[in-house]
C-alpha cells in the first residue's frame, strides 16, 4: 500500500455551501504514526488538519474560517491507484456569526467532515469532501452550514 511517510501534507479544495456560496479552502496536515485493523482489504490511520476556509458569498461580503480536526482514514488495500473513505470532527471559528443566509449564533463551531478520494501515488490524493459546521446548540440560533468541495492533497 503507498502510505504518506512525509513531514507535511498541504491540501486545497474548492466548493459550495448548500445555498450556492463558494467556499475556498487551503489545509496543512500530519499523518499520524499509527494504523489500526491492518488487513488485506486495507487498514485504518489518520491525519491532522488544520485549515482556513474563505466564504464568499454574492450578497454579504466574505467571512473566515480556521478549523482543527482529528480525521481518520480508512484506505483499502490495492496496488497503483487507492480508494479511501474519512471522518473526522473538530472544531472551527469563525469570523462572523452569520455566513450568508445561515446564522451560526457563534463564532466557535464544530467541523464534522466526510469524505471519500482516491490516492494516486505515494505523494498524491484528490476527493470529494462534505463539511458540517455548527456550534452543537451551544447557542442559539444553530442553522449551521456546510460545504461541499472538491480537494487536491499533496504531500511534501
Amino acid at each position: 500500500m503507498a502510505n504518506f511517510t512525509h513531514a507535511a501534507q498541504w491540501s486545497a479544495s474548492l466548493g459550495a455551501t448548500g445555498q450556492g456560496d463558494m467556499t475556498y479552502r487551503i489545509g496543512l496536515s500530519q499523518d499520524w504514526a499509527k494504523t489500526w485493523m491492518a488487513s488485506e482489504t486495507g487498514r485504518l490511520t489518520g491525519y491532522w488538519d488544520a485549515g482556513y476556509t474563505y466564504w464568499e458569498g454574492a450578497e454579504y461580503s466574505g467571512a473566515h474560517s480556521l478549523s482543527f480536526s482529528p480525521v481518520f482514514v480508512y484506505e483499502f488495500a490495492g496496488e497503483g491507484v487507492q480508494p479511501y473513505i474519512e471522518l473526522g470532527v473538530g472544531v472551527s471559528f469563525f469570523s462572523k456569526t452569520d455566513v450568508g443566509e445561515r446564522q451560526l449564533g457563534s463564532s466557535f463551531n464544530f467541523e464534522d467532515r466526510l469524505g471519500v478520494g482516491l490516492k494516486l501515488s505515494a505523494t498524491q490524493k484528490v476527493g470529494v469532501r462534505a463539511i458540517h459546521y455548527s456550534n452543537a446548540g451551544l447557542k442559539s440560533p444553530n442553522a449551521g452550514i456546510e460545504s461541499f468541495a472538491l480537494f487536491y492533497n499533496q504531500a511534501f
